[in-house]
């Protein structure tokens, strides 16, 4: 029998899930979340791999969306400042292409060193981006309906959009739509004429995605990557990105909510086909109303729900929800004398680069010359490559992790000569890493691709874009649904405003 009884019970301590429990605990209600690790944050964890290793773990910086900022009133409970930092791109002469979405002096000299034409047109690229990314950002935060019946209260949010898109003016509204399906390729084709220019930004857009500059739809990811970097680097945050969890749970708790770590949820209890709580690993039940998942769809649904308790063509729908992540991660800790710079280096120096490395994930092999995002912070050195495929097609993770960091290590050495010598000890995190210890599905960042046939109203699938589910009272609000993806929140909001409009 259940031992406590709560309104709401949250699955999962990641972003997302804290910032619906806040709202929900906002509104009154009594909410416990519950996560499987020691430590809440889901990828926003700030983590020690060892003595003086202390690491953002999957992410090296992320922001969430100021009104989440002020209508939890979280500068109030601890989240600290970030600032934005500059991409700076290695060219194959060893220059470094440094750009911002400032378009200040630096920038600009920059480029002009490359391209008197690119550093002409940069202020207006930026200008476009961010009037894209505007649009975007209302519609992440605009509730998607569950097509194709669609009611009048749920047909008002999308005019609305309609309106904002309008707003934006004939050339600016057709380039924004136009953006979407393109790619990279076509899209830095039309606005810069050197290909570093090109080769940077294409590799901005399939940063986290299991997809090519040439694949279609990376101008979108571009448009969603840029809104959550604060433009073409990254935000970095005081003391670590474990900070903006630490700031969530601290505003969870003064609303009277409450949190539990190291409590596995090993399956979503229903009654009839109605969520009435959850059973821990260990056995324990608690139960509740309504429950909320953080957790990507397809574990929440086929593993904690299960596929008998589900529709058969609706488990065939979760089961083709595409997550084929391709992402690991590098940790060095090194004597301090390592030479990387403040910002996001970049080792991506053309756009046939950038391809050539995802063909390789395309064919199940890891790139033997990936495309790197590097940072420091202090003596933490922290390597993003890509391609590295989930599903390797003729080895196994456990065999070529070796090989991985040797990859890694000598890839960025090439930028920073004085790398090698300074390292003292490495920690890396495959996909397999990624499943097993932070709970994300074939190592899938974004719990489901961000591709064209899964965004907005087909997110996580066709017919089920308004965080519910076919168990009553199950919802859904981690990055595999609208909105979703990298580390806004905007998901969690919206998954409180369905969870508080529906009861």
């Amino acid at each position: 029998m259940p031992t406590n009884q709560y309104d709401v019970i949250v699955i999962g301590a990641g972003l997302n899930g804290l910032v619906a429990a806040n709202y929900l605990a906002k509104a009154g209600k009594k909410v416990l979340v519950l996560e499987r690790r020691p430590i809440a944050g889901g990828q926003a964890v700030t983590e020690s791999f060892g003595d003086g290793f202390q690491v953002d773990a999957l992410h090296a910086g992320g922001q969430l969306r100021p009104d989440i900022v002020s209508e939890l009133e979280l500068e109030r409970h601890g989240l600290p400042k970030s600032t934005t930092e500059p991409l700076i791109s290695i060219l194959p002469d060893g220059r470094q292409l440094r750009l911002s979405a400032d378009s200040g002096a630096e920038t600009l000299a920059s480029i002009k060193a490359v391209s008197a034409r690119d550093a002409e047109r940069w202020p207006e690229f930026v200008a476009f981006m961010q009037e894209a990314v505007g649009f975007l950002d209302a519609a992440y935060r605009t509730p998607m309906p569950r097509l194709p019946e669609v009611s009048l209260a749920e047909g008002w949010p999308l005019a609305n959009l309609a309106r904002r898109l309008r707003r934006l003016g004939a050339r600016d509204m057709f380039r924004v739509i136009r953006m979407l399906p393109m790619s990279a390729l076509e899209l830095t084709e039309e606005w810069f004429e050197s290909e570093a220019m090109r080769a940077a930004i294409g590799a901005v857009a399939v940063h986290g995605a299991t997809l090519g500059p040439m694949s279609a739809g990376s101008g979108y990811t571009l448009m969603h990557n840029w809104l959550n970097r604060g433009g073409p680097g990254h935000v970095r945050v005081e003391g670590g990105v474990g900070r903006i969890a630490d700031a969530l749970v601290a505003a969870l708790n003064a609303r009277g909510g409450e949190l539990r770590t190291s409590a596995e949820v090993k399956s979503i209890v229903n009654d009839d086909q109605r969520a009435t709580g959850v059973r821990l690993a260990g056995g324990e039940e608690f139960a509740a109303p309504i429950i909320v998942s953080a957790a990507d769809p397809r574990h929440t649904l086929l593993d904690l729900v299960g596929a008998p308790e589900l529709p058969p063509e609706f488990v065939w729908r979760t089961q083709s929800i595409k997550m084929r992540g391709s992402v690991a991660k590098v940790h060095l800790l090194t004597d301090g004398d390592h030479g990387a710079p403040k910002g996001v280096l970049m080792i991506a120096p053309s756009l046939r680069y950038v391809e050539r490395a995802f063909d390789a994930a395309k064919y199940g092999r890891m790139s033997t010359e990936p495309y790197l995002e590097i940072t420091a912070n202090g003596r933490v050195v922290s390597i993003h490559f890509q391609f590295a495929p989930y599903a390797l097609r003729e080895s196994e993770w456990s065999q070529e992790r070796a090989v991985l960091e040797r990859v890694a290590v000598e890839t960025a050495a090439s930028a920073l000569p004085k790398l090698k010598s300074s390292i003292r000890e490495v920690r890396s995190l495959t996909p397999l890493d990624l499943e097993k210890t932070y709970g994300l599905t074939e190592g899938d960042l974004n719990h489901g691709q961000l591709i064209l046939d899964q965004m907005f109203f087909m997110r996580p699938m066709p017919g089920w874009s308004t965080h519910k589910t076919p168990m009553d009272n199950l919802f859904l609000c981690g990055n595999g649904v609208h909105g979703g993806g990298g580390l806004s929140g905007a998901s969690g909001r919206n998954a409180a405003r369905a969870v508080l409009k529906a009861v």
